[in-house]
């Protein structure tokens, strides 16, 4: 049995150190561009008398707040447990995430407001070649920003950067659209702008609500990732003895952070010190290898001495197994002295009646084997099962 060395740990250590980095340079080259771009939209919308174009400014300053805000939550969120949060920071990362969301809605409806107040009271723009030129550059900027910033952020797993990546090309649509309504205007006379503000201002107060939808509903608690369960389960099933994994349950953190506990299935001859061993060799490999750490490990024995036991198993499976809405059956256990059988069963959450599905369960299990007591626990099925 082979412990995994404390270099794997040092290494989770500089890939956290890594992802701090890379959060926070992404997010000071937003600022930088955004504040640069904020100062030249600025001075071309109030020279050009363009409510569109100052809108458009208006938002490169609440992405360069919005790149603000992740700096801060990444700093915070890395910083080391302590006895009032022994789990560590890094739910800040949500709140600062949340807080950008909130901003980007905050932005649409303010942008909205401006937006009917010039449909209401229109003024006449005076565009001109360089204005124009400035506002073409600064589409192509928010479209390498977007999709760099995002695609930084998908792989880093930071929720803010991937907002800040959204909110970034949805900027280059609206400065995209303030080009074409002044095209339009230039050509035939017809000023748009004001409608257009209108319409873009809807789109961003959307793309806020979802965004502060997405990242609620992660603060909340949401199931695992289910590539991520069957990886750790794998790694559980690489040792020897381990003949099962169930009842993954993983607590989330941060992104990337996991407590968690998981139930094995391990032969009924074990000892204690071998289960010791086992069990904390589990613990080294899924840290150091996923960044999960397993504050429980439980143990499922299994019956390896009686072939009866065995063709019992089967049958009980193949019964269980045959009910709708049943997912798993796992940690089955039978004790002859005291006429004992035990085990878990899994049952999905689209079962209209998760007990009545259970009683079933029961009913069909002991109608097969009368003479035994049964314990049948009904199990959630918190990661793939």
């Amino acid at each position: 049995m082979k412990i995994p060395s404390m270099v794997n740990l040092d290494e989770v250590s500089r890939q956290e150190a890594a992802r701090e980095k890379t959060i926070v340079r992404t997010s000071v080259i937003g600022i930088l561009a955004n504040v640069l771009l904020a100062g030249f939209k600025a001075a071309v919308g109030v020279l050009t008398h363009s409510i569109a174009i100052v809108l458009d400014a208006v938002n490169n300053l609440s992405d360069a707040a919005s790149s603000f805000i992740t700096i801060i939550g990444t700093k915070l969120a890395a910083r080391e447990p302590d006895k009032k949060h022994p789990f560590g920071y890094g739910r800040i990362e949500y709140l600062s995430a949340m807080i950008i969301s909130v901003i980007v809605l905050y932005a649409g409806i303010t942008s909205f407001i401006e937006s009917v107040k010039k449909i209401i009271h229109p003024e006449t723009p005076d565009y001109s070649v360089a204005a124009l030129v400035i506002v073409a550059v600064g589409v192509l900027v928010k479209i390498f920003l977007g999709r760099y910033v995002k695609g930084v952020g998908e792989k880093v797993n930071s929720d803010s950067l991937v907002n800040s990546g959204k909110d970034a090309t949805l900027d280059s649509i609206i400065s995209a659209s303030t080009l074409v309504a002044a095209i339009i205007f230039l050509a035939t006379g017809l000023s748009l702008e004001a409608w257009l503000g209108a319409v873009i201002s809807l789109i961003i107060i959307k793309s806020g609500v979802e965004m502060l939808r997405e990242t609620l509903s992660e603060i909340l608690g949401e199931r695992a990732d289910g590539k991520l369960a069957r990886e750790i389960k794998k790694t559980v099933l690489s040792f020897h003895d381990v003949s099962g994994a169930y009842d993954l349950i993983l607590h989330n953190y941060g992104p990337d952070t996991f407590n968690g506990s998981i139930h094995i299935e391990v032969p009924d001859t074990c000892s204690a010190s071998d289960l010791d061993e086992l069990i904390r060799s589990i613990t080294m490999k899924v840290y150091s290898e996923h960044h999960v750490a397993l504050t429980a490990i439980g143990v499922y024995s299994v019956n390896t001495k009686d072939e009866h036991i065995k063709a019992m198993r089967e049958t009980i499976r193949k019964a269980v197994m045959e009910e709708e809405h049943v997912l798993q059956m796992h940690g089955f256990y039978v004790n002859e002295e005291k006429k004992t059988i035990r085990f878990d069963v899994v049952i999905g959450f689209d079962a209209p009646d998760r007990h009545a599905v259970h009683k079933a369960v029961i009913d069909k299990v002991q109608a097969l084997f009368p003479e035994y007591t049964l314990q049948i626990a009904m199990d959630i099925d918190f990661s793939d099962p």
